[in-house]
């Protein structure tokens, strides 16, 4: 691990100024992701940001009737929080699905939020990786595509991007809410917050420089049945090869959002006027456009499995 200079913000507004002074700064919570990659040397920054101190670990009803959930709260608690389990059951069961117990008890929701790939090529510092170094190619294109992306890829990215959390908030239409240098605040949608890889993968999310992560909104409460499928190679401690959030009514509409088979949760709002007729149908239109690999075509079929099982149950 390189050496770095460290200091404590007292605001989010302080937090966000010190790291525009310095690009080559990262903001620090948990660190559940960033030390990992700070002792392979993918990450370097010169100077760490330590923002646990900005009393950001409260969830909050908002006037709207929804929970405004602090950057700072822990995995842990927001999926343990009653309001969440009660009414948005599908953030409590991605939250469950992800990491160990450990892991949850310090990892933040920012953090979920920002965590980067975990593509085999990204982490390999041998392999070329244009979100690692922009410019240097890809090196999974034409190698080991297993647990890379079906769909929205390009020619620089086929990384996937590895949160639960962050599924189910783009199912739930979850707003994050930022704060920039110069003290001014911004709402994005959750829709917007990630972004495509296109020719800039190492761009991954719609922050500008120095912004910082206060918050994030939910809406008020969707009702009907909702219910996070994760499939992967083991049943514990491992990433979604493939996962299906999904938010049903009475009447067989809803909404669902994909992780495992992108560069950002998957969601296309067109699609799912598809649901009532069947998982097959509602795939194909949420798929639309997908373009696996010989390795990972079985992508393809197993989000419409999954989607099947969840569809099942919440029909009884």
């Amino acid at each position: 691990m390189r050496p770095f200079t460290y200091e404590r913000a007292r605001t989010p507004a302080e937090a966000a100024a010190a790291a525009n002074r310095n690009p080559a700064a990262k903001f620090i919570a948990g660190g559940t992701n960033l030390l990992d990659l700070m002792k392979l040397q993918i990450e370097v920054p010169s100077h760490l940001i330590d923002v646990n101190g900005l009393g950001l670990d409260r969830i909050e009803a908002t006037p709207e009737g929804g929970l405004r959930i602090g950057a700072l709260v822990r995995n842990t608690d927001l999926a343990a929080d009653e309001r969440v389990r009660r009414d948005y059951g599908v953030l409590t069961r991605a939250l469950l699905a992800g990491a160990t117990g450990q892991l949850r008890n310090k990892a933040t929701t920012a953090g979920n939020l920002l965590q980067r790939t975990r593509c085999p090529y990204f982490y390999d510092t041998n392999m070329a990786c244009n979100k690692r170094q922009p410019g240097s190619g890809c090196s999974a294109i034409g190698g080991v595509t297993r647990h890379l992306a079906v769909i929205g890829m390009s020619e620089a990215c086929i990384a996937t991007h590895p949160s639960d959390m962050a599924v189910a908030m783009r199912a739930l239409d979850a707003v994050v809410e930022t704060v920039r240098p110069d003290g001014t605040t911004r709402s994005i949608p959750m829709a917007e917050f990630h972004r495509l890889p296109g020719d800039t993968p190492h761009i991954e999310t719609a922050l500008g420089r120095g912004e910082f992560i206060t918050a994030v909104t939910l809406p008020p409460p969707l009702g009907g049945r909702q219910f996070y499928r994760k499939v992967r190679d083991r049943a514990s401690y491992a990433f979604a090869l493939v996962s299906v959030a999904a938010v049903v009514q009475p009447d067989g509409t809803g909404r669902v959002a994909l992780g495992g088979v992108a560069h950002k949760p998957w969601r296309v709002e067109a699609a799912e006027a598809e649901l009532p007729r069947g998982a097959k149908p509602a795939m194909a239109a949420i798929l639309n456009g997908a373009r696996p690999t010989h390795e990972n075509a079985f992508k393809v079929t197993l989000a419409e499995r999954a989607l099947a099982s969840v569809l099942s149950e919440a029909r009884g």
